[in-house]
């Protein structure tokens, strides 16, 4: 029941696959080109293409990686001396859904000249945070990410959508059910590991085109993997898109008063393979004490996590989009939500099927704590970097508890009725100026144990104060062709 090809026929899990795998699956299957694949500063997936030659020329590639202009992908390497190297990660390989000649791609990492890891690239600074917190705290991070995206194409008016109702509908309502299943499983094939996937609130028609929007969710995972995942299957929804003819975009928000687009980040801290994030009285102390590092360092996070001006103009009220700092069960209106988790032991597949038997079973340990502010315009590996920091930071606080109890509401903090409540709570920033902002005060955090590199994180500052856009829900309110302008921007995040 394995999708994909490679796990199949090599008969062992992706983090077995060594080179000596790659050069059988390749030799065996006739597979005539390889792809090196790396992410830009942009968070897009590049490429570099070579043709095999033989199997000592595929050894030598696998073994030595190549050059790249580290200038042109990085802006805060310079001219001057931009040459890196990038080296294949064997368990990352996957066979190209799209391409029409037999080709394997590969994720790659950076090195510089002296041969190591680049300290400003992002999947290394995502690697340096896990390794910090299971020295600090003996912990493991599991992560998993929610794709909320809309797809667009011509209009057409049979078995038009309700307008923002568009939550689980199914065809003939919702149009695009097809293409989602088909990336599901070109995603799951590349080494996914998908939960479900289904359509969305958004749903509006616009000048001649619908809008529809969907949403594919994975599985927690290993926290560097996971992060690869998205990367891939960001590539993957693009291109499948291109050849239906129809476009997609993870942006933010794409017009006002409709449903924006997040990407939710699920997370859980594990220990011996067991999910630490409850215990026998419910959420755990050390859940809440991450949940403590998240809300802690959640103003800084969106400097990763919310990366351009739209970003600011879908976390406002009553969009189910966070705006204050506090968390709560199950509650959307908070930043962090402890989703239902199976907490009751209960049989419920016995109760629905009564041929089955009652045998009571732990499902506790599915539980996650869900950071809500982030969307599409993340980079990814430096959100979940952040996000591990947090966690960590947390679990270090002398006062976790104390303020993880404080930040708790069990209200829809939208309410009036609530104000006084919302009106004691911290908000996240309302613009990229005011992000980066929040990122200066919190430096010295993240630069503990040398995680970010200050470089990159000024880079960082300088790239979100220079957007001005201190002002951006006033001028999009005075001004509604600035916000056709700046989705054109950022249209693909």
């Amino acid at each position: 029941m394995q999708p994909n090809p490679l796990v199949q026929y090599l008969n062992k899990p992706t983090s077995e696959f060594t080179k000596n795998d790659l050069i059988k699956y390749i030799e065996d299957n006739d597979i005539e080109m390889l792809n090196f694949r790396y992410v830009g500063q942009d968070g897009r997936l590049k490429c570099l293409n070579f043709v095999i030659n033989s199997k000592e020329h595929l050894d030598h590639i696998l073994t030595s990686g190549e050059r790249v202009d580290g200038s042109s992908l990085f802006s805060h390497v310079q001219a001057g001396a931009s040459d890196l190297y990038v080296v294949p990660r064997y368990k990352t390989a996957f066979l190209n859904p799209f391409s029409e000649i037999p080709t394997l791609d590969i994720l790659c990492s950076y090195f510089d000249a002296t041969g190591k890891p680049f300290e400003g690239a992002p999947e290394y600074v995502l690697k340096k945070s896990h390794e910090v917190l299971k020295k600090e705290t003996g912990y493991s991070f599991e992560v998993m990410g929610e794709l909320e995206y809309y797809v667009i194409s011509e209009d057409e008016e049979l078995f038009e959508a309700t307008d923002q109702k568009n939550y689980h509908e199914a065809e003939p309502f919702a149009k695009f059910g097809d293409f989602r299943t088909e990336a599901m499983l070109a995603i799951a094939q590349c080494g996914g590991h998908i939960k479900y996937g289904h359509s969305e609130v958004g749903n509006f028609r616009q000048d001649g085109y619908v809008y529809e929007q969907n949403e594919i969710e994975f599985l927690p995972y290993n926290l560097e993997d996971a992060a690869d995942q998205l990367i891939i299957a960001k590539w993957i929804m693009r291109t499948l898109a291109y050849q239906y003819g129809v476009t997609i975009t993870f942006a933010p928000k794409i017009t006002v008063g409709k449903a924006g687009s997040g990407m939710h980040i699920h997370t859980r801290l594990m220990k011996d393979g067991k999910n630490v994030m409850v215990d026998k009285d419910g959420l755990s102390d050390t859940a809440k004490k991450a949940i403590a590092g998240y809300l802690d360092l959640a103003q800084s996070l969106t400097a990763f996590g919310n990366t351009n001006p739209t970003s600011y103009l879908r976390l406002v009220p009553h969009q189910e989009a966070p705006t204050n700092v506090c968390w709560g069960d199950r509650n959307r209106s908070v930043l962090v939500r402890v989703p239902l988790g199976w907490r009751e032991n209960i049989n419920m597949a016995a109760i629905a099927n009564p041929l089955e038997s009652d045998e009571k079973i732990d499902f506790s340990g599915k539980q996650t704590v869900e950071f809500r502010c982030p969307d599409g315009s993340a980079d990814i590996y430096l959100l979940l970097a952040g996000l591990t920091v947090a966690a960590r930071h947390g679990l270090q606080m002398d006062n976790g508890l104390e303020y993880a109890e404080k930040t708790y509401v069990d209200v829809d903090i939208f309410d009036e009725e609530h104000k006084s409540k919302t009106e004691s709570l911290k908000h996240l920033p309302a613009s990229c100026v005011e992000s980066a902002s929040c990122l200066e005060e919190k430096l010295d955090i993240y630069k503990q144990h040398n995680v970010f590199p200050e470089s990159l994180l000024n880079d960082i500052i300088s790239k979100l104060k220079a957007f001005k856009d201190e002002n951006i829900r006033e001028e999009i309110e005075q001004n509604p062709e600035k916000l056709i302008k700046l989705v054109n921007n950022y249209f693909h995040v």
